[in-house]
């Protein structure tokens, strides 16, 4: 009996390690631009991660990108590179940290961080004085939305 109350206590530890926790956007580690590791600690769901970057209300990627695969949705964007290849031309770890804050890496970028809460004066505050809550403004995409679309983006080879 007492052998099995520790085992399960043990596999219980061990459970509890293996599941990391979510990264809040203030506490990415950036390398270069990248990010190594993962926002959300859970597999991203490269499905889910094109109706991302394929919805104008989540993602809305393909307003800059044009994606062969996404055909089906319509006004593509030509702003942006080209998001076929995009697997192929990035690792996983630029991918998420491209996607968390394109300015990282792209200095110039006009792409929008996606996993940023602070450091940049938001429309409300500079034009309205009705900006979000700064205590409850959150990121453009969840960590999980992120992992998603960096899963669906390591789809994408030539």
């Amino acid at each position: 009996m007492r052998f099995s109350v520790i085992t399960a206590i043990a596999v219980g530890c061990l459970a509890a390690g293996a599941h990391a926790e979510e990264v809040a956007p203030t506490a990415v580690k950036y390398t270069e631009g990248a990010v190594e590791q993962s926002l959300s600690g859970v597999a991203g769901d490269a499905a889910n991660g094109r109706i991302i970057v394929g919805d104008k209300g989540q993602g809305n990627c393909v307003a800059c990108h044009m994606v062969t695969d996404l055909a089906d949705v319509p006004f593509h964007g030509e702003i942006g590179p080209m998001l076929d290849g995009a697997g192929e031309r990035w690792s996983e770890a630029e991918l998420r940290g491209i996607v968390a804050n394109a300015k990282i890496m792209f200095e110039d970028s006009m792409m929008p961080s996606f996993y940023k809460t602070e450091g940049f004066i938001r429309p409300g505050d500079a034009y309205t004085g009705k900006a979000a809550d700064p205590e409850t403004f959150g990121p453009l995409l969840s960590a999980q939305q992120i992992e998603d679309v960096v899963a669906y983006l390591m789809t994408l080879k030539d």
